[in-house]
């Protein structure tokens, strides 16, 4: 059997390792209709989810992997994150219909910040709702802000990068902002982060009505969610599972390599320009 390829053990995360689509989205409108809302928090599964309802049919189901695919998304989250974090302010189906207007199905951060936004903007659509043992939950949050915060991103590559990962990183950071009420530093949000967890579910459960919500259980397979989303099980197919965990560190190492990538690149070309200044100078003096 052959040795699994990075690639391969990125899963969904391997689109850290393509170019970006370099698409920009400010003036695209919705062409398929909003179906479903996967709500829950980063660290429930969200990438598994994604799979899932994928395979199920839906068109580009949105995940914060997503971004790298094409990291121009970041000029429409990053205002609209700017705006909820910054001046409590909610934000329209316009913005929506424009960066997600090419999908059928969300997940994972950013779209779950802005759930009451979501739920209001697409009525029609199913809300499901995935909710982890929350001792468990911290445990994994633990990981996902040590990438989050980590220094070398965060305070190197964000300025070195400025147009890819310095893009993702706002992003993330704002996000961050947004659910755990600050972005201060990772203790600040592990601080934040239990009445986060349960504020969200909490302000979900209140508004969407019964009927229009599935809670689904981790480890349930495909049966509850074809049933509430009124699909087809796919036969012979078993319900994705990725570790998300080991996903993620394997993520955050691929996503340093390539920043580190584009910073030599980029000093590459200031070495270059400042040679041909320093040849031009000698040639004209």
């Amino acid at each position: 059997m052959s040795k699994p390829t990075v690639s391969d053990r990125l899963g969904p995360w391997s689109v850290i390792l393509e170019p970006s689509q370099n698409i920009n989205r400010q003036n695209c409108h919705r062409t398929v209709p909003m179906q479903v809302l996967s709500l829950a928090p980063s660290r429930t599964c969200t990438l598994s989810m994604c799979s899932a309802l994928e395979i199920l049919g839906y068109q580009n189901p949105y995940h914060f992997s997503s971004i790298f695919q094409n990291v121009l998304d970041c000029d429409i989250w990053i205002p609209a994150l700017k705006a909820k974090f910054e001046r409590n302010e909610k934000v329209g189906r316009e913005t929506f219909d424009k960066v997600l207007g090419h999908c059928s199905a969300v997940t994972d951060a950013p779209c779950i910040v802005f759930w009451e936004e979501l739920i209001d903007a697409y009525p029609e659509a199913k809300i499901v709702l995935v909710e982890r043992d929350e001792e468990k939950w911290l445990r994994s949050c633990e990981g996902l802000t040590d990438g989050t915060f980590n220094p070398l991103l965060v305070y190197i590559f964000r300025y070195t990068d400025p147009f890819w990962l310095g893009k993702i990183i706002r992003t993330g950071l704002l996000w961050t902002g947004v659910f755990f009420g600050t972005n201060e530093s990772q203790k600040a949000v592990m601080s934040n982060a239990r009445e986060a967890y349960r504020r969200h579910y909490r302000g979900v459960r209140e508004k969407v009505p019964k009927e229009r919500i599935l809670e689904y259980r981790l480890g349930s397979g495909w049966d509850p969610l074809c049933r509430f989303l009124e699909r087809e099980a796919p036969e012979g197919v078993e319900f994705p599972h990725f570790n998300e965990a080991k996903t993620l560190e394997l993520a955050f190492g691929a996503l340093g390599q390539r920043a580190l990538m584009h910073f030599l690149g980029n000093v590459g070309v200031v070495g270059v320009a400042a040679l041909i200044g320093y040849a031009a100078v000698r040639y004209l003096v």
